[in-house]
């Protein structure tokens, strides 16, 4: 492949460690109408996957008796007051990946499938979107991944070729938004039992620091 010049990152559970905050936050919604999630459950179901698409799941599961745009609305305002109120760790390795990276000019994006008011009140509290050109949030799409519009959007944004630009994903969903936009895709997941799930990545890791060791080994940064 081409020399690389972006990365392109799924942003929860790639780059920031928010899949137990987002199940936190679904259990203190969720209590009002005496329902509980499983943390199995959730990883193995709905992370990953669009508010909205779980919300919808969850009201047919349970037989929740409740108007499906104000139950997502409601949802919703709860992680933009938790993001806006509680530090996110992230993930391992993350920040000197980001900063090796960026110091080494490459253009760095977030592609997610968070709503941009989420995107917006992490970045502002943990201080890092000095680092990013460019940010494809579910508010800039029509069709949220799997679908592969958000990446073509953002390398179409950026300007660079497709073989230019790698994909850091965590998720069945996110994996194959990026390889149905034809980008190669690393699969970043420190659960070695997701591995067998995220096999049509191009490569798979267990941490961002063996994403950066691989690229420097195999000389795709100038």
């Amino acid at each position: 492949m081409s020399k690389i010049k972006a990365l392109l990152f799924d942003l929860d559970g790639t780059l920031i460690d928010s899949e137990k905050f987002h199940f936190d936050c679904w259990n203190e919604f969720l209590s009002e109408y005496n329902v509980t999630l499983d943390f199995k459950d959730w990883l193995t179901n709905y992370a990953g996957i669009p508010l909205p698409q779980n919300a919808k799941t969850i009201i047919d599961k349970y037989k929740i008796n409740a108007n499906l745009e104000d139950f997502v609305n409601r949802r919703e305002q709860i992680t933009f007051d938790g993001f806006k109120t509680k530090d996110i760790e992230l993930m391992p390795f993350a920040l000197d990946f980001i900063k090796f990276f960026y110091e080494k000019g490459l253009t760095l994006a977030v592609v997610t499938a968070s709503p941009r008011v989420d995107v917006e009140a992490v970045f502002e509290r943990n201080g890092l979107a000095k680092y990013f050109s460019l940010f494809i949030t579910r508010t800039d799409v029509s069709k949220s991944k799997p679908d592969p519009e958000s990446y073509n959007i953002c390398v179409e944004q950026l300007g660079f070729q497709k073989d230019e630009c790698i994909v850091l994903e965590d998720t069945l969903n996110g994996v194959k938004s990026a390889v149905a936009a034809g980008i190669t895709c690393f699969a970043v997941q420190n659960n070695i039992r997701a591995h067998q799930k995220l096999k049509i990545a191009n490569q798979l890791f267990l941490n961002l620091g063996n994403v950066k060791d691989y690229i420097i080994k195999n000389h795709l940064i100038d």
